[in-house]
């Protein structure tokens, strides 16, 4: 099943990144969030390594720190399908599918397990 484009997309490349869904959902993802949530091969075999041994030692290259905070600066889509955002660490090798987007989506896990507002149960009107 593919992921229908966004709607909107809104980067601030010192905050975050914000998608109007077709659906019309919306997600926020930080730019820390992003950077760490990269897709490229080295960022999935480095949360693999973390998943199995919390204690995994960074490599020089994600250990080291740049000149002043994390921001995006430049992002591009891949063909109709992605997006590949370049970091001021100098990570850009990740290409963000809206599907995988859709995935990682911090807000998606709560929207699941809270579902729509309750009624009151009780049925009174007082």
């Amino acid at each position: 099943m593919t992921t229908a484009p966004p709607n909107r997309l809104d980067l601030k490349k010192d905050r975050g990144l914000t998608i109007e869904w077709a659906d019309g959902t919306t997600s926020y993802y930080t730019i820390a969030y992003l950077r760490r949530m990269s897709p490229s091969a080295e960022m999935r075999v480095l949360r693999e390594q973390q998943e199995k041994n919390p204690l995994t030692v960074l490599p020089a290259k994600a250990a080291r720190a740049t000149e002043g905070p994390l921001t995006a600066e430049s992002a591009e889509f891949v063909g109709n399908y992605a997006l590949r955002i370049r970091f001021s660490d100098g990570h850009d090798t990740g290409i963000y599918s809206w599907a995988y987007l859709r995935e990682i989506d911090p807000e998606a896990k709560r929207r699941d397990t809270d579902g729509p507002p309750r009624s009151d149960a009780t049925g009174s009107n007082g």
